[in-house]
Protein backbone atom coordinates (compact mmCIF):
# COMPACT_ATOMS: atom_id res chain seq x y z
CA UNK A 1 0.00 0.00 0.00
CA UNK A 2 1.64 3.77 -1.37
CA UNK A 3 1.06 5.93 1.49
CA UNK A 4 1.63 9.71 0.66
CA UNK A 5 3.27 11.74 3.89
CA UNK A 6 2.33 15.24 3.70
CA UNK A 7 5.20 17.61 5.56
CA UNK A 8 3.22 18.41 9.16
CA UNK A 9 3.45 14.84 9.30
CA UNK A 10 7.27 14.78 8.78
CA UNK A 11 8.00 17.51 10.68
CA UNK A 12 6.14 16.71 14.26
CA UNK A 13 8.36 13.44 14.29
CA UNK A 14 12.08 15.40 13.11
CA UNK A 15 11.32 17.66 15.56
CA UNK A 16 9.67 15.72 18.77
CA UNK A 17 6.56 17.71 18.44
CA UNK A 18 3.95 16.70 20.84
CA UNK A 19 1.28 15.30 21.04
CA UNK A 20 1.39 14.88 17.22
CA UNK A 21 4.88 12.89 17.12
CA UNK A 22 3.21 9.59 18.79
CA UNK A 23 0.58 8.94 15.82
CA UNK A 24 3.23 10.39 13.74
CA UNK A 25 6.17 8.70 14.32
CA UNK A 26 4.09 5.35 14.10
CA UNK A 27 2.95 5.81 10.61
CA UNK A 28 6.80 6.31 9.70
CA UNK A 29 7.53 3.49 11.81
CA UNK A 30 5.80 1.38 8.65
CA UNK A 31 9.01 2.50 6.62
CA UNK A 32 10.09 -1.07 7.24
CA UNK A 33 6.85 -3.14 6.69
CA UNK A 34 6.71 -5.15 3.67
CA UNK A 35 2.96 -3.93 2.98
CA UNK A 36 4.00 -0.63 3.17
CA UNK A 37 5.52 1.99 0.92
CA UNK A 38 6.27 5.42 2.28
CA UNK A 39 6.58 8.55 -0.19
CA UNK A 40 7.12 12.07 0.21
CA UNK A 41 7.49 14.85 -2.14
CA UNK A 42 10.79 16.78 -2.34
CA UNK A 43 8.33 20.16 -1.34
CA UNK A 44 7.55 18.24 1.70
CA UNK A 45 11.64 17.74 2.61
CA UNK A 46 12.56 21.07 1.81
CA UNK A 47 9.54 22.15 4.55
CA UNK A 48 10.40 19.98 7.11
CA UNK A 49 14.18 20.87 6.64
CA UNK A 50 13.29 24.36 7.08
CA UNK A 51 11.39 23.87 10.37
CA UNK A 52 14.59 21.30 11.77
CA UNK A 53 17.17 23.68 10.64
CA UNK A 54 15.26 26.61 13.00
CA UNK A 55 14.79 24.35 16.01
CA UNK A 56 18.61 22.35 15.42
CA UNK A 57 20.96 24.47 13.26
CA UNK A 58 21.30 23.58 9.54
CA UNK A 59 24.06 20.70 10.32
CA UNK A 60 21.49 18.62 12.41
CA UNK A 61 18.77 19.41 9.93
CA UNK A 62 20.31 17.70 7.15
CA UNK A 63 21.42 14.92 8.97
CA UNK A 64 18.13 14.20 9.87
CA UNK A 65 16.79 14.44 6.31
CA UNK A 66 19.09 12.45 5.25
CA UNK A 67 17.85 9.71 7.67
CA UNK A 68 14.60 9.91 6.71
CA UNK A 69 15.64 10.03 2.79
CA UNK A 70 16.73 6.70 2.98
CA UNK A 71 13.56 5.50 4.40
CA UNK A 72 11.13 7.11 1.88
CA UNK A 73 10.67 6.71 -1.36
CA UNK A 74 10.49 11.09 -2.84
CA UNK A 75 8.01 11.51 -5.23
CA UNK A 76 8.20 13.39 -8.68
CA UNK A 77 6.80 16.88 -8.66
CA UNK A 78 7.66 18.51 -12.64
CA UNK A 79 5.92 19.93 -15.16
CA UNK A 80 2.70 17.72 -15.13
CA UNK A 81 2.35 17.88 -11.22
CA UNK A 82 2.83 21.62 -11.37
CA UNK A 83 0.33 22.30 -14.62
CA UNK A 84 -2.24 20.19 -12.52
CA UNK A 85 -2.01 22.08 -9.35
CA UNK A 86 -2.37 25.23 -11.04
CA UNK A 87 -4.78 24.73 -12.88
CA UNK A 88 -7.09 22.88 -10.51
CA UNK A 89 -9.65 25.33 -10.04
CA UNK A 90 -11.08 23.65 -6.38
CA UNK A 91 -7.59 23.89 -4.96
CA UNK A 92 -6.99 27.57 -3.25
CA UNK A 93 -3.46 26.24 -2.34
CA UNK A 94 -0.60 26.03 -4.48
CA UNK A 95 1.47 23.75 -2.64
CA UNK A 96 -0.97 21.56 -1.08
CA UNK A 97 -1.87 21.24 -4.81
CA UNK A 98 1.50 20.24 -5.71
CA UNK A 99 1.24 17.15 -2.86
CA UNK A 100 -1.48 16.14 -3.82
CA UNK A 101 -0.44 15.55 -7.41
CA UNK A 102 2.62 14.87 -6.42
CA UNK A 103 0.95 11.53 -4.65
CA UNK A 104 -1.39 10.79 -7.48
CA UNK A 105 1.24 10.80 -10.03
CA UNK A 106 3.09 8.12 -7.62
CA UNK A 107 0.01 6.04 -7.42
CA UNK A 108 -0.65 6.43 -3.50
CA UNK A 109 -3.56 5.53 -2.10
CA UNK A 110 -3.45 7.45 1.08
CA UNK A 111 -2.41 10.94 2.24
CA UNK A 112 -1.50 11.17 5.74
CA UNK A 113 -1.39 14.87 7.17
CA UNK A 114 -2.52 16.54 10.44
CA UNK A 115 -4.71 19.18 8.29
CA UNK A 116 -7.14 16.96 6.50
CA UNK A 117 -9.20 19.89 5.41
CA UNK A 118 -5.94 21.07 3.36
CA UNK A 119 -6.91 18.27 1.26
CA UNK A 120 -10.79 19.09 0.57
CA UNK A 121 -10.30 18.47 -2.94
CA UNK A 122 -8.42 15.27 -3.00
CA UNK A 123 -9.58 12.28 -5.16
CA UNK A 124 -7.53 9.86 -2.44
CA UNK A 125 -8.41 9.48 1.01
CA UNK A 126 -6.70 11.73 3.50
CA UNK A 127 -6.31 10.56 7.19
CA UNK A 128 -4.50 12.47 10.13
CA UNK A 129 -2.19 9.55 11.34
CA UNK A 130 -4.21 8.56 13.89
CA UNK A 131 -7.02 7.48 12.00
CA UNK A 132 -4.82 5.39 9.79
CA UNK A 133 -3.38 3.47 12.58
CA UNK A 134 -7.23 3.01 13.93
CA UNK A 135 -7.99 1.76 10.51
CA UNK A 136 -5.02 -0.64 9.77
CA UNK A 137 -3.80 -1.63 12.74
CA UNK A 138 -7.08 -2.06 15.64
Amino acid sequence: MRIFLDANVIVSVINKEYPLYTFSSRILSLAGHKNFELFTSPLCLAISFYFAEKKFGAKEAKNRIKILMDHLHITFCGVEESTKAIENKKATDFEDALQYYSALSSKCKYIITNDVDDYYFSSIEVLKPELFLNKYFR
